[in-house]
């Protein structure tokens, strides 16, 4: 134990000991018919954490879990790390090969796998993992995860930790521009974002949070021990589609949810939208939302929460905080102001956009550079790669890759990746600019926009869209639209109809599109 009476290791496992000692009898987790109550669920966990131990897993060994948002996925997340080893969450949509890398870069020693995923495990040479399915039933008979927590004593087990700045989980990155990272996560950093998380959505112990954020997805944001820090409630969600959120808006009253665009523009376009009878709020990250998007939200009584992150800062790591001022404008003017990215959590530094040479640039809201974090939610480092590591943290600061302006009250506003920027005949286009003007024509559902190689410009905008089930729009149409909403020179050349390719985290695969629109050329810059 440490010795130091006024310092204890910061962990966010201490979230569930709290909240089982305050609220026991409390529903912590609903999944269907199954109620946990907060006295279970750190039961659960402690069969978990001694399970692990007594099949010789310890100190820094990573465990994995491939498996949807279910109760099973939750009690990894306290269970796994109480153990002393490091919680491996994998994306559950990704290939069998990609699994495979994953499992074999992080070092998993075990893996627990929804049964539903098993067929994803078959092509690969799994003997030297120890693997345990998840029927996600709840029953012993056909459960053996279940079996295995049983099997387990529910006795608190000892604490292992010893340094806050110990390794608690490991995310990998999107892996859109080649392999995936392994972003390695310290306690501290998790329960310093867990509490910003808190702090950011006005969460409260009368929360009820609804699963639609994959909780492979950095840990869920940090909101699997963010709302157990305040004794909410979990509802968790294996598929999401928006009839079910919809439903469960009711059924469960659902104050709180996250999501990706993505996610908001499907449930706004549902037939089952309509004004919320109570406020329901909304966190937003992924990419940028349009004003747009923003502003529909708020007609059907969602309180948007923009913030801004990668894996590498456990999720969001700064937040559009509202303005008093922004009272008196008008809907679309406030989510113009909405969308910007805002400034770092109180748990965080503030973030600076930098020059090449990483030096401050203008705070004009017009010029462009890239933005850089530090402080106690950027990642440790990447697993087992000390080169990408070092160039991350050049100029000691975690550089996002992310261009952004940064405006004179200290808010930035992130205006492309560095790759994304079109030059066209040496004026930079911002592809989130077209992108926003086009998606606010009525057909469009979505869109991205990326460079096409043109013989006089050097490059030129092109925009790939989806439009709203029923409606028809033309090239022309869109085109025009942005005229009238844009400087000429940024509007799109071309426009192509269509679904778009994206991540499992919703984030749209624009490399997928530049591929194809650049093929046969050396370089993807014109």
């Amino acid at each position: 134990m440490n010795d130091k009476v006024y310092r204890s290791e910061l962990t966010p496992l201490d979230f569930l000991e709290r909240a089982a000692s305050i609220f026991p009898r409390k529903t912590a987790v609903i999944h269907g018919r199954r109620r946990y109550t907060y006295s279970e669920l750190l039961e659960r966990s402690h069969r978990l954490t001694n399970g692990l131990r007594s099949a010789g897993l310890g100190e820094h060994d990573r465990v994995a879990f491939l498996a949807p948002n279910i109760p099973a996925m939750l009690e990894a997340h306290y269970g796994v790390p109480a153990a002393g080893c490091v919680l491996v969450a994998i994306n559950t949509r990704l290939s069998s090969q990609e699994i495979g890398y994953i499992l074999e870069h992080s070092g998993s020693k075990k893996l627990f796998v929804d049964r539903e995923l098993v067929p994803l495990l078959e092509p690969l040479d799994t003997t030297r993992l120890d693997v345990i399915e998840i029927a996600d039933t709840g029953s012993l008979e056909d459960d053996p995860y279940e079996r295995f927590l049983q099997s387990a004593s529910p006795e608190p087990p000892p604490r292992v930790l010893a340094d806050e700045e110990e390794s608690i989980s490991m995310n990998y990155t999107s892996g859109t521009t080649g392999r995936p990272k392994g972003v390695v996560y310290s306690h501290r950093g998790a329960y310093l974002n867990a509490l910003g998380e808190v702090l950011a959505t006005t969460l409260t112990a009368d929360s009820v949070y609804l699963w639609t954020l994959p909780m492979f997805h950095c840990n869920g944001w940090c909101f699997t021990w963010a709302v157990t820090a305040v004794g909410g409630t979990h509802v968790c969600l294996r598929h999401i589609d928006a009839d079910s959120v919809w439903d469960l808006f009711e059924l469960e009253g659902i104050t709180h949810y996250n999501g990706a665009p993505t996610v908001q523009i499907m449930l706004v376009n549902s037939d089952r939208a309509r004004r919320l009878d109570r406020e329901v709020t909304v966190t937003i990250a992924g990419a940028p939302p349009s004003p747009t998007l923003l502003a529909t939200l708020r007609e059907l009584n969602f309180k948007p929460v923009h913030v801004y992150g990668l894996t590498e800062t456990y999720g969001p790591t700064t937040v559009t905080e509202w303005h008093e001022e922004w009272e008196g404008l008008s809907l679309d003017e406030q989510a113009t102001w909405m969308a910007t990215q805002g400034q770092g959590y109180v748990t965080s530094d503030l973030v600076r956009v930098v020059d090449e040479e990483g030096k401050d640039i203008a705070r004009d809201g017009e010029t462009m550079g890239e933005v850089v974090m530090r402080g106690n939610i950027v990642m440790k480092e990447y697993h087992d790669d000390p080169e990408a590591t070092t160039e991350a943290f050049r100029h000691g600061w975690f550089h996002s890759g992310d261009l952004a302006v940064w405006h004179p009250d200290g808010y930035v506003e992130l205006r492309d990746r560095a790759k994304d920027i079109i030059i066209s005949g040496g004026e930079n286009i911002s592809t989130i600019e077209v992108e926003q003007a086009v998606a606010r024509h009525p057909a469009v559902l979505e869109c991205a926009v990326i460079a096409i190689p043109h013989e006089k410009w050097g490059e030129r905008p092109k925009a790939f869209v989806t439009l709203k089930p029923g409606a028809a729009a033309t090239q022309e149409e869109i085109i025009e639209h942005c005229r009238d909403d844009m400087a000429h020179f940024k509007c799109p050349d071309a426009v192509e109809f269509g679904d778009l390719p994206k991540t499992s985290t919703g984030k749209v695969q624009k490399y997928v599109l530049r591929e194809r629109e650049w093929a046969g050329r050396d370089r993807r810059v014109n």
